[in-house]
């Protein structure tokens, strides 16, 4: 697995061999920053369900201030440590929280802690409503931030979610992204 793009292109990662992890493809991550790079620059960046870490990374690699990354496996969680220490990324710049989703968005919607860019890749099998409820308020998301969940092509997201508005989906294969952005 390879960064694909920004300061450390081309840089490989480590992740795990099992078939229980879904890793976001090459072609999905160019997709997704093609479509948001003028909004990543020296943004906050939060990797929800991240596994090794691959999108965060492309992030900070693309110019995000600060990647934060959740994931409930504490060996994925190391994947994401070893990543962003063999590319180079200082301590301040990616944070990492071993836990899963939903106690996290209740943490962070009690702490009233926000991100610019919100990726949300869980497996296909969760129930995503249970954590879009968050989103419906605009919790974690900024003010004119985006929203982006990775899905299979064949479910589909209503066109509003709360605060947050549908405006662009890409399907690439199986794999789908649905692109919000919360209005003020």
């Amino acid at each position: 697995m390879q960064i694909t793009g920004g300061k450390h292109r081309g840089k490989y990662l480590k992740t795990t061999a099992s078939p229980k992890v879904k890793i976001t493809a090459r072609r999905i991550r160019e997709s997704l920053f093609r479509i948001l790079f003028r909004k990543v620059g020296a943004r906050r960046f939060l990797d929800l369900c991240a596994g090794a870490g691959t999108v965060g990374i492309e992030a900070i690699s693309r110019g995000a201030l600060i990647g934060t990354f959740v994931e409930r496996s504490a060996k994925m969680c190391n994947f994401i440590r070893k990543n962003l220490q063999s590319c180079g990324i200082k301590e301040g710049h990616g944070e990492i929280y071993e836990m899963e989703a939903m106690p996290f968005l209740k943490r962070m919607t009690k702490r009233r802690r926000f991100w610019d860019l919100v990726y949300f890749d869980p497996p296909y099998e969760m129930d995503y409503n249970e954590v879009l409820k968050y989103f419906e308020k605009g919790a974690l998301v900024s003010p004119n931030g985006t929203l982006a969940i990775e899905h299979h092509a064949e479910m589909f997201f209503p066109k509003n979610i709360g605060v947050m508005k549908r405006w662009k989906v890409v399907v690439r294969g199986e794999t789908a992204i649905s692109f919000y952005e919360r209005k003020i």
